[in-house]
């Protein structure tokens, strides 16, 4: 099972971030976990960019998507909606086919958020046929470090709640995989 971790953020020390990299670390053997966290290195979304036109770390990010099995997200809140960085890669998105059929989780890493969380769900359920709300992972982890996070994480019970949803979400993905021609 390879999943894609996306997050919203820009910030060096991102507690989105972190919490990506946190259940990396914890995911079971049989799970690849890569974290994406380069939404600020992306061009801005242009109609005029597609095709032939794209730009790598565009064609690098697509590639990205459409080689794993689902992907989760995680964002902060801007102005209780989603970051612009992150909603110029779903933009980017849109553009191809890669998306319409991915399974899609949510996770995050505060207490508040919910505007955007619904803004997102809302976004979410727009552009993929198979984005799950119900399956969610949340903590409360403004403030804390990267560090720290990965310790919150990797501490049971935390560490257990943690890879309950991965595995939740990696049943969600095997029930959902087109079917291959025998």
């Amino acid at each position: 099972m390879r999943l894609l971790a996306l997050s919203g953020s820009t910030r060096r020390a991102s507690t989105n971030t972190a919490l990506l990299r946190a259940l990396q670390a914890v995911a079971p053997t049989r799970m690849r976990i890569d974290v994406y966290d380069r939404v600020g290195s992306l061009p801005v979304f242009s109609p005029d960019l597609e095709g032939p036109l794209t730009p790598v770390a565009v064609q690098d990010f697509m590639q990205s998507v459409h080689a794993c099995d689902g992907m989760i997200l995680s964002s902060p809140e801007y102005v209780r909606s989603i970051p612009g960085g992150l909603k110029n890669a779903i933009d980017w998105l849109v553009a191809t086919h890669h998306v319409i059929d991915k399974p899609i989780a949510l996770v995050h890493a505060s207490q508040r958020g919910d505007d955007m969380l619904q803004v997102m769900r809302t976004v979410l359920a727009t552009i993929s046929t198979n984005f799950n709300p119900e399956i969610f992972f949340r903590l409360s982890l403004l403030n804390e470090t990267p560090d720290g996070i990965a310790q919150i994480v990797g501490a049971p019970p935390t560490r257990s709640a943690a890879v309950t949803f991965l595995e939740t979400f990696a049943t969600f993905c095997r029930e959902r995989a087109p079917c291959k021609p025998a």
